[in-house]
């Protein structure tokens, strides 16, 4: 009886004191002014790269183990790196258009994280909703973290987001003014 009450003593201040200490939850705020959101699109003549900014971000973490994430991008940012003057200008123009991404009535996306699973000491698969003009998909890809940094690639189909222009998913005999639907977005994230 006594070794009984000794193991009910025990479990009693064990238990207490896990929960007295839980494993800290920790959100870390993403540096929006040090982080680059690049972007490839891609077209059977060639392709276009450019870049656009971040609104606001954080990472969640258990410990040291990533739990979650949101993210909240400036659609007016829409900015192309590979062209100059005329040319990037009315490529700029045409993106922010309701041709592509209705950025006058869309001027946000969002990506909030809803399933993590740990790969590697520093690689997650990740799932999250993406929202792009006010429509939402579930989008899986991989984030890697190395102390403040974090990095992740991103293959994103815009015939799901009623990115319709240029697109062969929606019209046919375009030929060399197709656009394909996949883009990349390549993410470096400062903590």
């Amino acid at each position: 009886m006594k070794k009984s009450n000794l193991s009910l003593v025990f479990s009693l201040v064990f238990g207490a004191v896990a929960l007295a200490n839980p494993v800290d939850k920790e959100t870390k705020e993403v540096k929006t002014d040090e982080s680059t959101v690049t972007w490839k699109a891609y077209k059977v003549t060639g392709s276009h790269t450019g870049t656009v900014s971040l609104q606001s971000g954080a990472l969640e973490f258990e410990g040291d183990k990533l739990i979650g994430g949101e993210f909240v991008v400036d659609m007016t940012t829409i900015n192309t790196t590979d062209l100059e003057g005329d040319y990037k200008n009315k490529l700029d123009g045409h993106l922010n258009s309701d041709d592509f991404f209705s950025t006058a009535s869309h001027p946000t996306s969002k990506l909030v994280f809803t399933k993590v699973e740990a790969t590697g000491k520093n690689s997650y698969e990740v799932t999250g909703d993406l929202t792009i003009k006010g429509i939402t998909k579930p989008l899986t890809f991989d984030v890697s973290i190395y102390g403040s940094k974090a990095t992740a690639t991103l293959k994103v189909d815009r015939s799901q987001y009623d990115v319709r222009y240029g697109s062969g998913s929606f019209f046919d005999n375009l030929g060399d003014k197709t656009i394909y639907d996949e883009f990349d977005l390549v993410v470096d994230l400062q903590m």
